[in-house]
């Protein structure tokens, strides 16, 4: 069997002795060997010099109840035993230069004693496992019959929460809570993704250290960083504000004024004092998205201010202060800025300890049906009404989004505001596959994948004429192009149709693909055939 091994504190008032009339009292540290069915082999007593003669006492009593329990005397003084970085360091110096042996020997760390603080820094380094054991609980008797010893109770406290399931099972769920919430509770589904996000949620809870999160325009970075400051303060590790400043607005001497403050006449129109965006974001989060774009002074600047938390506003002379996390978000490589020298190397290594690559959105896939959802809730949200996709049109657009074909060059950014223009057009709430293949079409406009623009503006002016062309707005005129251009390929109005709504039309049962594309052409005045005689040469 292993040796039970007891580490304690003496307890300057609870432990008191001096007159017979001790074993009258309640002592902890003399109960702690009279408890029915917990021998203790040894016993580590802890005292301050101040308390020799009480310790020696205790000890001369615990050998008269419990002669085969040896006492080791450990002298540790505690200048102020209400200090909690004192008391903490020197417990935890004696817990590192102690011979463990958890194989052989059972610990069990009495809290009864000692100031408050104490008992706290006992937990801790039980906790962490810088002591190997268990919390020890001694409480006095009730009610003591006549004859009956003050050996009070015991309770013994286990942390080893991998023992409790439920205990275990709750921090699971906290933590999925957590980790969702980072997600906006979009159920995302790409592996790496979700892997990101569980280690975010780990540094946002454990590490005041910057968070430096990479990625191309419309990734997401700006909402990732609003919902780190939100847990962090629903967690209670930050008070204050999120405070977000777009570093590629900051340009000249406005940039030192807006970031670090100025004082009354620092420059020509200062009228008054400006407290700058980093005192702003005291106790709280500051996101300096687009980090990249920062000049070199004001780079210098920013790092001290990470560093030290102290900077100087423009033309003081004292400096100012602010406590605040930071949060930095960029799309472009720093690495390659820093060997062009736009951006400083310490800076760079300041942002790089936590540095997290949000994916583009058309490297997860997998994620677009979940956030297509996200996106008609946030509609719902904004606007008020309430739109669903019809079955066929949902299997329309998710097709074409997940296809080879979708750029989605600004990532969620486009997303976003295809589903804008879906749910704003769609008829009694529900989108359709006719406005699915009115949204296609657009965004493959936007996106270039039709024709070159010196030939797009071409085959409007060909058609329409320049008068008609300059009171087109750029959306209709790439989207008319593309139309234009596809029914000259063709020599019908069906045959173009079937072109323009390929895919749309596998979805329905019959199809008028010549109808639909000669009601999108009247919206311009034009008729097939006009479109396709300008295109025959004359015999």
């Amino acid at each position: 069997m292993k040796r039970r091994v007891a580490i304690s504190i003496l307890g300057s008032n609870l432990d008191i002795g001096k007159r017979e009339d001790r074993w009258n009292r309640w002592r902890p540290n003399v109960g702690l060997t009279q408890q029915p069915g917990l021998f203790f082999d040894r016993v580590e007593l802890i005292h301050d010099t101040n308390f020799d003669r009480l310790a020696q006492t205790v000890v001369g009593d615990i050998e008269t109840i419990s002669p085969a329990t040896e006492v080791r005397l450990n002298t540790i003084d505690f200048s102020d035993p209400w200090d909690f970085s004192e008391v903490y360091t020197k417990l935890r110096d004696f817990a590192r230069a102690y011979d463990f042996d958890p194989d052989a020997e059972d610990y069990l760390v009495n809290i009864t004693t000692g100031t408050h603080v104490a008992q706290i820094c006992w937990f801790l380094l039980t906790e962490a496992r810088i002591i190997p054991g268990r919390l020890l609980q001694l409480s006095p008797p009730r009610d003591r019959e006549p004859g009956q010893d003050y050996a009070g109770t015991h309770a013994i406290i286990d942390l080893d929460l991998s023992r409790y399931d439920e205990i275990a099972t709750r921090f699971a769920s906290e933590r999925d809570e957590a980790t969702s919430f980072l997600k906006s509770g979009i159920s995302t589904r790409n592996p790496a993704f979700n892997r990101m996000i569980d280690e975010i949620e780990r540094v946002a809870m454990r590490s005041t250290a910057p968070v430096f999160l990479t990625g191309p325009t419309g990734a997401g970075k700006s909402q990732l960083a609003k919902r780190i400051y939100e847990l962090k303060k629903a967690q209670r590790k930050v008070t204050g504000p999120f405070v977000e400043v777009n570093c590629a607005t900051l340009r000249g001497d406005q940039a030192m004024s807006a970031l670090f403050g100025h004082v009354k006449g620092a420059f020509t129109g200062s009228s008054g004092e400006r407290a700058g965006l980093l005192k702003s974001a005291d106790k709280g989060v500051l996101f300096l998205d687009e980090i990249g774009e920062l000049g070199l002074d004001e780079q210098a600047m920013c790092l001290r201010a990470i560093e030290e938390k102290r900077f100087l506003p423009v033309g003081a002379d004292r400096e100012a202060s602010a406590d605040f996390q930071l949060i930095a978000g960029t799309n472009r490589d720093l690495r390659v800025e820093v060997q062009k020298g736009r951006f400083r190397e310490d800076l760079y290594a300041r942002l790089n300890l936590w540095t997290f690559q949000l994916p583009a959105l058309r490297e997860r896939k997998e994620d677009l049906e979940p956030n297509l959802d996200f996106e008609l809730k946030r509609f719902l949200e904004r606007e008020g009404q309430n739109v669903t996709f019809n079955k066929e049109a949902r299997e329309r657009y998710l097709t074409f989004a997940t296809g080879p074909e979708a750029a989605w060059s600004a990532n969620f950014r486009d997303l976003s505001a295809s589903v804008t223009r879906m749910a704003t057009l769609a008829p009694q709430g529900r989108i359709t596959v006719d406005v699915v293949s009115d949204e296609v079409l657009r965004l493959k406009t936007a996106w270039g994948l039709d024709m070159p623009q010196e030939a797009s503006d071409a085959l409007l002016l060909d058609i329409l004429g320049s008068d008609r062309v300059a009171n087109l707005d750029l959306f209709e005129m790439a989207q008319l192009a593309s139309v234009l251009k596809t029914c000259r390929e063709h020599s019908s109005a069906s045959a173009a149709g079937r072109a323009l709504f390929a895919i749309s039309r596998l979805e329905k049962k019959s199809s008028n693909d010549a109808d639909r594309l000669k009601k999108y052409l009247a919206r311009f005045g034009l008729k097939f055939e006009d479109v396709h005689k300008v295109a025959t040469p004359a015999r």
